[in-house]
């Protein structure tokens, strides 16, 4: 585990450890990350544990049909959409105490914070008919080098 730097919350002094690829999906994988953007938009979604997730994506009122979750080496990758329009977001995540930040792996900015619960405490994944996740993060143009990961 990297200790990626120290935090001070309410006072008090609280390290900041940089979770690996493998630390994040142990994390999320069967349970639910609803959080906050930094532009004020929320999230909460729940992990399958067939790369599907379930949940709304910044807008509460358009539920996630077809959005997909992988991890890599130090990351988390998100995609939403046919491989024609495709995005793909991928994150570094830091967990001090029970708060992840996540953070842009493009350009390293801080995109938020989340927690995580347990299971699937809202019942996202009723709320869609299920889909099936193609597992092509890459195929998206502008995508090619996670191919290589």
């Amino acid at each position: 585990m990297l200790l990626a730097g120290l935090s001070v919350w309410g006072g008090e002094v609280l390290a900041v450890e940089r979770l690996t690829g493998e630390q994040m999906r142990q994390l999320v994988e069967g349970n639910t990350v609803t959080g906050r953007y930094s532009s004020g938009g929320t999230f909460s979604e729940y992990h399958h544990e067939d790369g599907r997730v379930s949940g709304y994506n910044r807008d509460r009122q358009t539920p996630n049909r077809d959005a997909c979750w992988t991890t890599t080496q130090d990351a988390i990758c998100y995609y939403y959409g046919p491989i024609e329009t495709r995005q793909t977001h991928c994150f570094t995540v830091e967990r001090s105490g029970t708060l992840y930040v996540p953070r842009s792996v493009v350009s390293g900015s801080i995109i938020g914070f989340f927690s995580v619960q347990p299971g699937d405490p809202q019942k996202h994944a009723d709320k869609v008919p299920t889909w099936h996740c193609d597992g092509l993060i890459s195929r998206r143009s502008g995508r090619e080098r996670l191919a290589g990961r």
